[in-house]
């Protein structure tokens, strides 16, 4: 994908740009992660904010389906790249642990998240931070400041992206490719697991250390999103509810 102003654009597409509403629109309580469970097919998945970070590709598709007799989220990418998000404040000294199941239909076959033009999966879960911004390099405070007076909102300053990759091996952690400020933890690879209900608890404050080498500042948003937008394939993901827990 081609980027106008592309250290501004990769930067907001891939970490902060996922995220651009208003952090300010108040906080839910750790244990009010809206359940896709007690929704109903069909309906308006709500509490849930779609975020489109790129005008150019097409949006994935969200829908509320029944699946493993319980409503599930169903995510259709097709060349697109969007996000669903859920703003919150969860103090991760309470509960650091984050649940969750996910299905897909098979990893994204061409994606590599060693490369921009690679970037995509078939499933990922959003963790983002309330980082301070005074610990921040100068140059990318000022991607920032840029950013946000371009928006009119606030952006995150750390994320971790839970990943269903292709072909690394899971534990593998990296930067993303567009900026340091995100890294990705592979946790499901490859297709041996395709069509499985999969569940996951990770703590998400020793991922945060892993990642970045200090102590977690408090979570301020969660989201899911399934991409194709860089490799221009299909792929179908499914998630069940977030939650985030006491050890």
């Amino acid at each position: 994908m081609h980027y106008l102003f592309h250290p501004l654009r990769a930067f907001m597409k891939k970490i902060a740009g996922l995220i651009l509403l208003p952090l300010s629109m108040g906080w839910a309580h750790a244990a009010d992660i809206p359940p896709f469970s007690q929704m109903q097919p069909g309906a308006a998945v709500t509490g849930w904010a779609p975020v489109r970070p790129s005008a150019k590709a097409p949006d994935t598709i969200y829908t509320l389906v029944r699946d493993d007799d319980r409503t599930v989220l169903k995510a259709e990418a097709d060349k697109s790249m969007s996000v669903l998000a859920h703003t919150i404040r969860v103090d991760l000294k309470k509960t650091p642990l984050l649940r969750w199941r996910w299905k897909i239909s098979g990893p994204v076959k061409s994606a590599d998240m060693t490369k921009k033009s690679g970037d995509d999966y078939a499933g990922r879960v959003y963790v983002l931070f309330d980082y301070p911004v005074d610990k921040l390099s100068f140059a990318t405070r000022a991607k920032l400041k840029l950013g946000e007076a371009i928006y009119g909102q606030k952006i995150p300053t750390a994320a971790l992206n839970y990943v269903w990759d292709n072909r690394q091996p899971i534990g593998t952690l990296q930067a993303n490719t567009y900026t340091d400020r995100a890294r990705m933890l592979v946790i499901e690879s490859g297709s041996d697991k395709a069509g499985q209900w999969v569940t996951e608890t990770r703590d998400v404050a020793a991922d945060f250390r892993a990642a970045f080498g200090e102590d977690a500042p408090d979570v301020v948003v969660v989201a899911v999103a399934t991409d194709t937008d860089n490799t221009g394939e299909q792929v179908t993901a499914w998630y069940g509810d977030l939650q985030f827990l006491a050890r």
